[in-house]
């Protein structure tokens, strides 16, 4: 991997957006361009047509590739194939956030950002639109109008902050329920309806705390659950005492 990516930590409610640039979260893949070629956040290499490749910039990017909103199932079955189908590869584009080898703070490589991407106009990848947000009210508003279009939430980046791999508060992110990662360590057999098949599954937070977390699988899932090792996203309102998310849900499995 080229570089560690930046990753974001949750926003409070009340979060004053003045210092910040807010863009839409978009539900797509993490995908890392280093100039010469595409990498997931974990690590491995994006196998992405060469046409679709030759599109992108020199210069590095950060971003998520992206299909649309409400589509991050058909994006990821696509862009996790090993022989990649250019095809399907026509819908997807490199929505890109910031330029990791840009030198100042976040406010500067933004608009370094947009104007390459206004400058080559490719429909490989754009630069995601930020934009100032004038108060908590103004946030909440905009926040609405996201979600009431289908999208996941917003992301605020600290204009001042220099480029830093990591989670820190230079980024952070604004849904109307929090969301977390977590590893699976086992299947728990389900019980009643679910005899059979999977009725939670058992995981770890990057914390090294332990729950189950059974509420948000589908069938479909139960009957092929996550494999051990894997990592999942679920949703949860606020922690218990002892730190463990109160009603975990879950959401999908992490893109790679």
């Amino acid at each position: 991997m080229p570089w560690q990516p930046m990753l974001a930590k949750e926003a409070r409610a009340d979060v004053d957006p003045r210092g910040y640039l807010v863009s839409e979260k978009l539900d797509g893949v993490r995908a890392l361009w280093d100039g010469r070629a595409l990498w997931f956040r974990s690590g491995l290499p994006i196998a992405a047509p060469a046409a679709f490749l030759a599109q992108l910039p020199n210069a590095p990017l950060d971003g998520e590739l992206w299909f649309g909103r409400g589509q991050f199932e058909t994006l990821v079955g696509t862009v996790r194939r090993s022989n990649p189908d250019a095809r399907a590869w026509q819908g997807v584009r490199l929505m890109a956030f910031d330029m990791p080898r840009e030198p100042g703070p976040f406010a500067s490589r933004a608009a370094v950002l947009a104007a390459l991407g206004q400058h080559q106009g490719s429909p490989a990848w754009a630069a995601v639109q930020q934009q100032r947000v004038a108060d908590g009210r103004a946030l909440q508003a905009l926040l609405s109008q996201v979600l009431g279009a289908g999208g996941e939430g917003l992301m605020l980046h600290r204009v001042d902050a220099p480029w830093q791999g990591g989670r820190s508060d230079a980024l952070l992110k604004l849904k109307p329920v929090a969301d977390a990662e977590a590893q699976v360590l086992a299947h728990v057999p389900g019980q009643g309806r679910h005899a059979g098949r999977v009725g939670a599954l058992r995981v770890r937070t990057p914390e090294g705390l332990e729950f189950k977390l059974g509420t948000g699988l589908t069938d479909a899932q139960r009957d092929r659950p996550p494999p051990v090792g894997h990592w999942v996203t679920y949703t949860y309102r606020g922690t218990t005492e002892a730190g463990l998310p109160r009603f975990a849900s879950f959401l999908r499995m992490r893109e790679p």
